[in-house]
């Protein structure tokens, strides 16, 4: 069986499930290719709903997951996404597919930050080669810390999980701005949507227990 007709039966099951609502999810799910964004070694389990190994003990996240957060963002067209952890460079192209749909233009973006300077080049190989790197711009720093500017964002995903919600990526966040995140220990976590409101409280809402690699990085668990 081809990779385009795995990667179709496993966004119908996740639909079938409910995981997958939204068109414009959907639409990313099936435009991505995963089978390039994992080792060579693991291309035949690129849609299998598990995670995957990738580079520096880091895993790309099961395809469940992905649908689950970007449902939980609401991203919509034209936004401008910040995410900690690029990993493979997966779950950013799926943003990016949201907010800037392949051949259609416009000003959405997403800034992806990598703590592992190997992972970094890893997913700017894979962006390149997929054609996302025009809608997504990896740095290679401490994701925990944010981006190292000013620059607000209408969504924020964290793709690794932390011991709390690090206050400079709260900062980053827009009046009216998601943010998706694990929070927990290392072994156990919760997958929290935090939102922003315009007069700048939180709203924070729990989406049930996950497991994620941990962020690194002085918001991050010690090593």
């Amino acid at each position: 069986m081809s990779f385009e007709a795995r990667r179709k039966r496993l966004v119908e099951g996740l639909v079938r499930e409910g995981v997958l609502r939204s068109e414009a999810v959907i639409r990313a799910m099936l435009t991505v290719p995963r089978e390039c964004f994992v080792l060579e070694e693991y291309r035949e389990w690129a849609y299998v709903d598990t995670p995957l190994p990738i580079l520096c003990g880091q895993t790309i996240s099961a395809p469940h997951m992905c649908a689950m957060m970007c449902e939980a963002l609401e991203l919509r067209r034209g936004m401008r996404v910040l995410e900690v952890g690029t990993g493979s460079g997966y779950h950013a192209a799926l943003c990016a597919e949201v907010v800037a749909p392949t051949g259609e233009g416009g000003d959405g973006f997403v800034v992806s930050v990598e703590y592992f300077t190997e992972l970094a080049e890893f997913a700017r190989d894979n962006l390149r080669r997929t054609g996302y790197d025009d809608r997504v711009h990896v740095v290679n720093t401490d994701g925990s810390c944010g981006v190292g500017s000013r620059e607000l964002f209408d969504r924020v995903l964290v793709t690794a999980a932390a011991p709390s919600v690090p206050r400079p990526l709260l900062d980053v966040l827009k009046p009216g701005g998601v943010m998706v995140i694990p929070v927990g220990t290392r072994f156990s976590q919760v997958l929290l949507r935090v939102e922003k409101r315009e007069d700048e409280s939180v709203q924070v809402r729990g989406l049930g227990g996950c497991i994620f690699v941990s962020l690194r990085g002085k918001y991050g668990f010690e090593y």
